[in-house]
This record gives C-alpha cells, sequence and structure tokens, in this order.
C-alpha cells in the first residue's frame, strides 16, 4: 500500500531502521558498474544485458558470478571472484561520500534510542572499506552479510536476521532500500520499506510498493519531520 506523506507521518512507528548498504547509504552503484566492466574485460565475458543486470542488482555474490559465467561455481570459485571484484571496487573506492542527510538521519535515530542494522548483500571485503570511507564504521548495532543467511534478496532471510539481532519483531522495523530485490525482500519480511531513488528510477520503485520513495535523506528528514521513534 502506498500512503501519502502525511499518512505515513502518523502509521509509521518503529524501533528498528536497518539499511541496505550499496546504493543506499551512498550512490556507489556507478563504481560497482565500473568494476564489474573491468572483471568482464578481464575474464573475457560477455556483459548481461541491461534487463538481466538490473535483477542482479542487490543481490549475493553467489547468484551474481553463476550468472556472468553463465555455468555454476564452487564455492572456491565464487570466493576467489568476489575477492578479485572487490579489490577492483576497493582500488575506486575514493572521495565517495554519504548520501545527503544521512548523518544527520543516524544522528537523529540515535538520539530517538532506535536501533540501528545494516543488512547488506556486498561482501565482507567491501563492507568495512565502504563504511570507513563514509565515516560510518561503528554506527550499527547489528551487520549481517548475504552469505550468513540461507537464501539472498529478494527472498526475506537477511532483514529477519537482522531484526533477530537486533531483538526487534518485523513489524516494528523499517528498512531502507534502493534495489527492487531489496524491496520485494523488506515486504516479504513483513517490515516497512523507504526506497532511495539513487539506483533506480522512481516509477520503477514505486512499482514495487515500497511505503515511500525519497530521493536521499534530507528529503526524507524534510517529508518526515517528526518520525515517531519507539524507544528501543
Amino acid at each position: 500500500m502506498q500512503f501519502t506523506n502525511k499518512e505515513y507521518i502518523t502509521m509509521i512507528t518503529f524501533g528498528a531502521a536497518i539499511f541496505d548498504m550499496d546504493g543506499t547509504l551512498l550512490d556507489n552503484m556507478p563504481l560497482y558498474f565500473r568494476a564489474f566492466r573491468v572483471f568482464i574485460e578481464r575474464h573475457g565475458l560477455q556483459p548481461p544485458p541491461p534487463s538481466e543486470a538490473a535483477q542482479l542488482i542487490g543481490r549475493r555474490q553467489s547468484d551474481i558470478f553463476p550468472a556472468l559465467f553463465g555455468r555454476p561455481l564452487t564455492p572456491e570459485e565464487i570466493a576467489r571472484y568476489s575477492d578479485e571484484a572487490a579489490q577492483i571496487y576497493q582500488d575506486l573506492l575514493i572521495g565517495v561520500t554519504p548520501l545527503p542527510g544521512l548523518v544527520r538521519f543516524l544522528d537523529l535515530l540515535e538520539r530517538r534510542r532506535a536501533k540501528i542494522g545494516l543488512a547488506t548483500s556486498a561482501p565482507q571485503a567491501t563492507v568495512a572499506p565502504t563504511l570507513a570511507a563514509l565515516g560510518i564504521t561503528g554506527r550499527f548495532a547489528a551487520v549481517t552479510l548475504g552469505d550468513e543467511v540461507p537464501r539472498g534478496k529478494p527472498a526475506p532471510d537477511i532483514f529477519l536476521e537482522t531484526a533477530r539481532r537486533l531483538d526487534q519483531p518485523p513489524d516494528r522495523c523499517v528498512v531502507f532500500e534502493d534495489s527492487l530485490a531489496g524491496i520485494a525482500a523488506a515486504r516479504a519480511a513483513g517490515m516497512r520499506c523507504i526506497a532511495l531513488a539513487t539506483t533506480h528510477s522512481v516509477a520503477d520503485l514505486r512499482a514495487a510498493a515500497p511505503d515511500l520513495v525519497v530521493a536521499d535523506y534530507d528529503e526524507l528528514l524534510r517529508v518526515l519531520p517528526e518520525l515517531a521513534v519507539e524507544e528501543g
């Protein structure tokens, strides 16, 4: 269900905020696309058509690399290719900044004593460097990686596990996502979802039925000046 801004202010009461990382904390998907272009060229692979590439956004490495190579891969191959792609990405990770308003929003959540979690399909090798580059290392009470749960997005596993680690029921969690797979995962988890229009168009995001679509956290704070955050 889509809510108007006024309705959303009165209806959204939550105790935990769960964030995706790539495209949600920062607009870094162009860096990932550049890194994967380098990886694809290095291995002589054919880039997937745009429609297929869009479906891979937000997925786990164990889903992405078999799709790129067009065959099943062993866990050892996936780990090796993941490390290689992560190193290419880290070499490009210079001068990145948080999405506008993110730090201010995290400060607000902490003042309201909301619990804050991170649920990302990104590999561990890129998570720590990205958070460090943004200056927000240590801001998350729970961090769940895609390979720590049985199924990746669009299955709800990663968000449900993060809620468990935060000791919050799903209906008291709000997910912040940029990907269509992530929005589907949040809805499947029974959580509210706010979508960031960094990776997909506003029209595509609205079609995925999040509760709200915003450009960044500055806009979110303007739209929801009095967030109803319950004390955890």
